[in-house]
């Protein structure tokens, strides 16, 4: 063999030695590669046959015990080996990384080549120039290798920030589920479920919660009970639906597997749910709440209340919506008017009576008696239907099922025999009563099934959990002063002030805007614009003040009222529960104050009484801040006094003048010069006097409210606490920020010296005491006060009497001396 020379023998160490160098790179990415180390210690069967077998077959058919390279997947414990199943997007990015690794590495191991590869020395001067070529090459290569590296970060960020979105979206996910998961035991259709999650209802009330298993899946009447603001709306409105919902798969399916007609187990364009309310804004409101989950699945709702357009309205009706909600006056007009979608009742699944207890009132909704005389009868036959209901077209009897009735309410008064009364009279013809006086014959009636699911939540008291009750005694000409005196000390928060009467709620608001105190009115003499209007400037303003009659009282939901303030005592314990119930809603706390006279003590404490309650808190007074309310409020009277006697006879001249045009007559003035001048003279001095007495009231609301013992020259004559010292600075800002914070419609925030303007439940929380309510004490006292007044206007007469004896006789003593000098 030839011995190689030595300039090749050099060439080949060199070449031994980087292959040398290669081989234990590549040992060391093998040693220390935790993944090939994981993947190691699976349990991997042998793919080829043991020593100790001699069966040639084994190689190609396999012994039968997992072998043929198999890995055991079911003895696999993902965490016990850290492995982690990736999503699509993770695996195409871990592909692309690799790619991108192998890239780098060729592009690395390519140049380590280049650098440990040197050149021959016979070469000569070539050489020279190829090194300065190989180190151009080198550092394109260096590039490369710096590009793939960048390319490579930039993936593993976007990989990492994909993994970050999709496990964000995995725990909002969890989150969600969670924070819904007591849905889940009602078994509700998935677009319910999905509206409920989009409008936030975390769980559902106790009276969701039980009514809507028995009315939904079980298909029972239901006859409900519980407080104000318990989600009534819902406990029969999330039924309804879901019966609507499975009907409509029922015809989906029967459609595709029998081709049948969807018209036979789904009816459209057809009143499926009549709801009836008592008041307008009750059905407004209503609707709205039913409207948000009807988005998802494509169900009409209309209100129809009085107040409105009825050829709107009419229009309305021919789009022929599923779910009708009213009250019952427009309701009858219409059917009575012979409107076919309210006449044609045969596919009426649904009959909804909210605020029973409010329909079955003495002298209430004789229409609501009509309406439900021409519902069709719940059993098979068709005696005692009403013409109009027998006339109507039918559909076939596969989309005719048992009609369901809700009655809810929030006090519930039904006899223990109330299911053998339901029983009787399910047998018989509808029987002929007086009236719907109670909520036994509205139910029976109505047609409720003797298997009705009966739910009652009410607590002993009726009031809910988390309403505190107070009340405040004083005159009833002293009501005024005590209602300033809440609304401007502790006037944080929505408040609704609720009157018996149209002409007290005209006083107050009067008043209270002559004071400064923007509020709100309504009352049933309102046009239903109007009433509108007044709720929603309500809503909008965070303090905003309500004075309401009991039009208010039921059903509406205004998140944020604080405070229910009772300026007169209802005629009913009913009508008290509902007007506190406009705040503690949907377990948020809440307040309510009556103002109670003399007259109204007894009839307080019956109410207390029928509530279960032996104790009320009486409502914390500063007694130094009513002097200054009372100069304010007299000035008031004045104004309003004086104000009203214009307007009456502003509005009497022109009446006489609208009537004397309308008849074509010509007024004319028989007042001589001296009346006129002297009515001129009086007008004159009148507008002089209410000019003087609105100015002297505006002085006294420009100061902030005081308390008798502080002193206006020296303040430190009372003390200044630190609360004054602050109070007096942001005073000071205020005044001087004042031409650019407040605009026209913009008014001051009432500034109280020596307290702080805080809410009255914190009030009655942290100085409220208890007051023992006793019905026989209450009766005394009140006796006792009638009989002193009594007995004082007897003493006055007398005086009076003496008085006027007195004078008669001492004139006539001074006639009879005069004449005698004579």
């Amino acid at each position: 063999m030839a011995t190689p020379s030595p300039p090749q023998r050099q060439q080949e160490e060199k070449q031994s030695v980087s292959l040398s160098k290669k081989k234990n790179q590549k040992r060391k990415r093998t040693k220390h590669d935790p993944e090939l180390e994981r993947l190691d210690s699976l349990p991997w069967n042998s793919s080829l046959p043991n020593e100790e077998e001699n069966d040639t077959f084994s190689l190609f058919i396999g012994s039968g015990d997992l072998d043929g390279g198999f890995l055991s997947l079911e003895e696999i414990d993902e965490p016990d080996y850290g492995l982690d199943v990736p999503g699509a997007k993770r695996k195409i990015s871990n592909k692309n990384s690799k790619l991108k690794k192998q890239k780098l590495e060729e592009v690395t191991e390519g140049s380590c080549e280049d650098a440990e590869a040197e050149p021959e020395p016979a070469e000569g001067m070539a050489e020279e120039k190829n090194v300065k070529a190989k180190k151009k090459k080198k550092k394109s290569k260096k590039k490369k290798a710096k590009a793939v590296q960048q390319e490579d970060e930039s993936a593993t960020v976007i990989d990492s920030k994909d993994n970050e979105k999709e496990q964000m979206l995995y725990e909002d996910e969890a989150e969600a589920y969670a924070e819904f998961y007591a849905w889940n035991e009602l078994r509700l259709h998935p677009l319910l479920m999905k509206s409920i999650s989009r409008l936030g209802f975390k769980e559902p009330t106790p009276i969701q919660r039980t009514c809507i298993p028995a009315a939904a899946h079980q298909g029972k009447d239901v006859i409900g009970a519980a407080e104000t603001g318990s989600g009534k709306t819902l406990a029969f409105g999330l039924p309804i639906f879901q019966r609507l919902l499975e009907e409509r798969e029922k015809a989906a399916n029967m459609l595709e597997e029998k081709g049948e007609e969807a018209g036979k187990y789904a009816p459209k364009a057809v009143l499926r749910a009549l709801i009836i309310t008592p008041t307008r804004e009750l059905t407004l409101q209503v609707t709205d709440h039913l409207k948000e989950f009807a988005k998802d699945i494509n169900v009409r709702v209309v209100p129809i209340v009085g107040g409105m357009s009825a050829e709107k309205q009419e229009r309305l009706l021919k789009t022929r919506p599923e779910v009708i909600v009213g009250t019952p006056g427009r309701l009858w007009e219409l059917m009575s008017g012979g409107e076919k979608h309210l006449v044609e009742l045969h596919s009426l699944s649904f009959f909804v009576l909210d605020e029973a207890d409010r329909m079955v009132e003495a002298g209430h909704f004789r229409e609501l008696q009509s309406i439900i005389e021409m519902l069709p009868m719940t059993s098979g036959t068709t005696d005692g239907q009403s013409q109009n209901t027998q006339n109507c077209v039918t559909v076939s009897s596969l989309s005719r099922k048992k009609r369901q009735t809700f009655v809810f309410s929030a006090t519930l008064a039904l006899s223990a025999d109330f299911r053998k009364k339901l029983k009787r009279g399910s047998l018989k013809s509808k029987q002929s009563t007086d009236g719907l006086n109670s909520i036994e014959i509205l139910s029976e009636r109505a047609g409720m099934k003797p298997n009705a699911a009966i739910v009652d939540l009410t607590n002993a008291s009726i009031l809910a959990k988390n309403l505190e009750e107070s009340f405040i005694e004083c005159r009833e000409e002293d009501k005024d002063a005590y209602l300033y005196y809440i609304l401007s000390i502790h006037g944080e928060g929505r408040t609704i002030v609720f009157c018996t009467s149209i002409a007290a709620l005209r006083h107050i608001s009067s008043i209270l805007r002559i004071l400064g105190v923007n509020v709100s009115t309504l009352h049933a003499q309102m046009q239903q614009r109007a009433r509108l209007k007044a709720i929603d400037r309500f809503r909008a303003n965070e303090h905003g003040i309500l004075v309401a009659t009991d039009v208010a009282a039921r059903g509406l939901d205004i998140p944020g009222v604080r405070t229910v303030v009772h300026y007169q005592l209802p005629h009913s314990a009913e009508v008290y529960v509902h007007r506190s119930g406009r705040t503690a809603r949907a377990s948020s706390d809440g307040c309510s104050i009556a103002l109670i006279s003399p007259n109204d003590s007894a009839k307080f404490a019956s109410l207390c009484k029928s509530f279960a309650k032996e104790s009320i808190k009486h409502f914390p007074l500063e007694s130094s801040y009513m002097p200054e309310v009372m100069k304010r409020l007299s000035l008031a009277r004045q104004i309003d006094k004086i104000s009203r006697k214009d307007s009456q006879e502003r509005a009497n001249k022109s009446w006489l003048e609208r009537s004397a045009e309308s008849l074509e007559l010509v007024v004319e003035n028989y007042d001589s010069e001296e009346e006129r001048v002297k009515n001129f003279k009086q007008k004159k001095a009148s507008s002089n006097h209410l000019k003087n007495l609105q100015q002297e009231l505006n002085g006294l609301l420009s100061r902030p409210l005081r308390p008798k013992t502080f002193s206006h020259r020296y303040p430190t004559a009372a003390g200044v606490t630190h609360l004054i010292q602050h109070q007096f600075e942001e005073l000071a800002k205020q005044n001087g920020d004042d031409n650019l914070v407040l605009g026209e419609n913009k008014r001051r925030k009432m500034v109280v010296i020596g307290q702080d303007c805080v809410e009255p439940l914190q009030a009655l929380r942290t100085a409220g005491h208890e007051v023992h309510m006793d019905v026989k004490e209450r009766v005394e006292k009140r006796r006792n006060a009638e009989s002193l007044r009594r007995k004082r206007k007897e003493e006055k007469k007398r005086t009076d009497i003496y008085s006027s004896v007195y004078a008669t006789s001492a004139e006539s003593r001074r006639n009879n001396l005069k004449g005698e000098s004579k």
